[in-house]
């Protein structure tokens, strides 16, 4: 969830740092050319004022002093050019040149320049040069009216370059980046610790639940941390944890008591049908079939009162030797498959798990009593151990006549057999103790089809132990 939950936050404030980025960026690039119009604007006009006198003269005066003024014009724009490296130059209506720096610097026929000097012409300044970017190698024209008695009788007209003003611009925009790469950094790191809080408590929760899924009843959720609405959650999923226990345990007892209860009169009952056998002929078929019936309800109730104990067990988890404890569970079976006629092997190499050992030689009992009842005279069972990373696993294969797929769905269910094998002793509970006893110690057990003929039985241990694995 936190993998999905994330991107999204970080693509939420990407877009509003992004939002808010870019009119930054733009406001910065159009206040730098701003400013730097603002003082072209001054420097023509400061020029205009110069030029006037020129143009103007005072009454009488002779040509030297024209001439004198003019000539301190030129120094003027010399001067600006040579600090500055901005042409400048003043330009009479016609387009001559009345001063200007560098001296070989004309007025062009057409293109921005002329633009702005027509513009002047009508006693208005140039309009705003374009936005110049810090990619364009674009200069900067500002022109300027030179008024005489309310006659535009020059144009100042200064060609800047932009290169200082794009490097600012894109330090200013290098600045931006770096506080929104800052900022991003920042919310990136609240946004992990945002989803870990409210994500904290739906992660113990689902601990909690496969816990309980797998068994381990008495788990619950600490209520600690998260939104509000998480925490009443965890706390009604206490509560219903609660109640399901308690449910599953009034079963539990039902169950105990009911197949304790019932052991008495049942084994006072077998006893009376014993005697009232010596009373009739040995080969009675009635009695003999009441007989059989009475040790099959005897045998249900024992297994309904194991199932019951393996339900409520606690399990004495611990370092145990798969391996050892298989060749053990498949000696023991040895003279049960020899009297069958049934083959019995085993491979099995040392390989540790953590395990009940009484509650996995249990489950391996049933396992392996199954694969024998099942399998035909000349059949083989075989018992393999192997490991890996994670996982002890014991299989136990047989050349029986195996499962269909819906049977293969339904094995293990409480008093469930298949059609096909009613006729052959057993209550039906023997797989459901033994998937009640591995789940209880924290293991699995699970059923398929054998690849060449019969059943495959996978019983799977951790390798970790109980604090690793939570």
């Amino acid at each position: 969830m936190r993998t999905r939950l994330l991107p999204l936050l970080i693509v939420l404030m990407a877009a509003v740092l992004l939002a808010l980025g870019f009119p930054l960026a733009l406001s910065v690039a159009a206040a730098e050319q701003q400013r730097v119009v603002v003082d072209r604007i001054d420097d023509t006009a400061r020029f205009a004022a110069l030029a006037q006198f020129v143009t103007d003269g005072p009454s009488g005066s002779s040509r030297t002093g024209v001439d004198e003024r003019t000539e301190t014009l030129r120094r003027e724009l010399a001067s600006y050019y040579g600090v500055y490296g901005i042409r400048a130059g003043v330009f009479y209506r016609n387009g001559s040149a009345m001063a200007n720096a560098p001296d070989d610097w004309i007025l062009p026929d057409q293109g921005v320049m002329r633009d702005a000097f027509q513009e002047a012409l009508l006693s208005r300044r140039s309009h705003d040069p374009k936005q110049v970017w810090p990619w364009q190698r674009t200069r900067l024209v500002v022109a300027s009216p030179v008024i005489r008695d309310g006659d535009v009788v020059a144009v100042v007209v200064t060609d800047s370059p932009t290169g200082a003003m794009r490097s600012r611009i894109l330090h200013g925009w290098l600045v931006i980046g770096a506080g929104e790469i800052a900022a991003m950094l920042l919310a990136v790191g609240a946004a992990l610790r945002l989803t870990g809080w409210v994500l904290l408590p739906v992660r113990v929760l689902d601990a909690t639940t496969h816990d309980i899924a797998t068994g381990r009843l008495k788990s619950r959720v600490a209520v600690a941390g998260g939104p509000p609405e998480l925490r009443r959650l965890a706390r009604s999923f206490n509560e219903m944890a609660d109640n399901v226990e308690d449910v599953l345990e009034q079963q539990r007892a039902f169950v105990a008591d009911a197949s304790h209860q019932l052991r008495n009169p049942l084994a006072a009952l077998l006893l009376r049908i014993e005697l009232l056998a010596l009373e009739l002929p040995e080969d009675n078929e009635e009695i003999a079939s009441v007989r059989t019936e009475g040790k099959r309800l005897a045998q249900v109730l024992d297994d309904l009162l194991d199932l019951a104990l393996a339900e409520h067990a606690e399990a004495d988890i611990r370092l145990t030797d798969i391996g050892q404890l298989a060749a053990e569970r498949v000696a023991a079976w040895a003279p049960a498959a020899e009297v069958k006629d049934v083959r019995l092997v085993g491979d099995c190499p040392p390989a540790t798990g953590w395990a009940d050992p009484i509650t996995l030689s249990s489950a391996l009992d049933a396992v392996i009593d199954n694969a024998v009842k099942f399998s035909p005279e000349g059949g083989t069972v075989e018992v393999t151990v192997s490991s890996n990373g994670e996982t002890s696993t014991v299989v136990v294969t047989d050349t029986g006549p195996g499962l269909t797929d819906e049977e293969l769905a339904r094995v293990g269910d409480r008093f469930w057999r298949s059609g096909r094998h009613q006729n052959i002793k057993g209550s039906g509970l023997g797989l459901s103790i033994t998937r009640a006893l591995l789940t209880a110690s924290g293991g699995s057990i699970a059923y398929a089809h054998h690849e060449s003929q019969g059943l495959r039985v996978t019983v799977t241990v951790p390798r970790n132990g109980p604090a690793h694995r939570g």
